[in-house]
């Protein structure tokens, strides 16, 4: 049994009372999630990362989003946003690659970082990342498109530190909430698996690196493959070879960074 005081006298609830009153609040909570996120998300993602779903910054996050396409353009479209979960379970998850906005023309965007679909042209930061691949990985062939589903489907997270944006307006949605829920995202990962490879590309990434426990994770970090500064360290970093040589010693499949 359990005691509550209303209007000064207590009450005694049941265990079946309490029960029906937790199960009242669970359903609540899953409502409130189903709103908040109507587009599918993979049910392993849902299940390590679905209370953030129901937090009073997502909310409010969501609501701005909504907003936001009632009056602009805005990239990717709903049901891609959370696609990344859909790709591979999240115990599955060997490599994570740290973007920061999605793409800003029409369909380039597609809920993968770095990604856009076979129909749109390559974007020059992942034109560089094909340009070291090719430099790194003996017999790497350039796919001649830019959809990186290939590499989602084997483990690779390609993940936007804020999952949307509006048309040609670059960080527009940046300080709203979305980055609180990609930190949600990483430290689950970080706190839930291990031997992750993290791949962290510029300033913005390297900072979200923070919170990973580099005792459990690798961490390779270098410049952007932006063109303004894939010299700066990024062309060279052999990320890709060593992504594989740190897999394979943790008796974990290596990427095959050849499937597209």
């Amino acid at each position: 049994m359990s005691q509550e005081k209303v209007g000064g006298r207590s009450l005694q609830l049941t265990a079946e009372q309490l029960k029906l009153i937790e199960q009242k609040r669970i359903e609540a909570l899953q409502r409130l999630a189903a709103h908040n996120v109507p587009v599918p998300i993979g049910e392993s993602w849902r299940n390590q990362i679905g209370t953030e779903f129901t937090k009073a910054y997502f909310t409010k996050l969501m609501s701005f989003v909504a907003e936001e396409r009632k009056r602009y353009t805005v990239h990717p479209s709903p049901e891609q946003v959370f696609m990344w979960t859909n790709m591979c379970a999240f115990e599955d998850v060997k490599v994570v690659i740290l973007g920061q906005d999605p793409y800003l023309r029409r369909g380039q965007a597609h809920g993968l970082a770095f990604s856009v679909p076979k129909s749109s042209p390559t974007p020059p930061s992942l034109e560089n990342i094909f340009t070291e691949l090719a430099i790194d990985i003996e017999d790497f062939q350039h796919p001649g498109h830019g959809d990186l589903t290939g590499w989602a489907k084997q483990g690779v997270l390609l993940l936007n530190s804020v999952l949307t944006v509006r048309h040609r307006e670059p960080t527009s949605h940046q300080g709203f909430g979305w980055e609180e829920f990609t930190d949600a995202v990483v430290r689950s990962l970080s706190r839930n698996l291990k031997g992750l490879v993290f791949l962290l590309w510029g300033l913005y990434a390297h900072r979200k690196g923070k919170i990973i426990d580099r005792a459990q994770h690798h961490v390779l970090e270098t410049s952007h493959p932006s063109p303004f500064s894939a010299h700066m360290g990024f062309f060279g970093c052999r990320h890709f070879s060593k992504t594989n040589m740190l897999l394979s010693a943790s008796g974990k499949t290596p990427i095959n960074w050849n499937t597209f």
